[in-house]
């Protein structure tokens, strides 16, 4: 059983290597974006 985990493992990781090098590695989330405060200048009322 052993040899069968080693054979599907390099299976998976020649599969994953054809991916990546026929569609780009794998997209990583968007970092969260920090609000930063802005100040507003002050409007007049008319």
């Amino acid at each position: 059983m052993d040899y069968i985990d080693k054979v599907l493992q390099k299976l998976k990781d020649w599969a994953r290597k054809l991916i990546e090098a026929l569609l780009g590695p794998e997209a990583e989330p968007e970092p969260e974006l920090i609000p930063i405060p802005v100040r507003e200048p002050n409007r007049r009322s008319r």
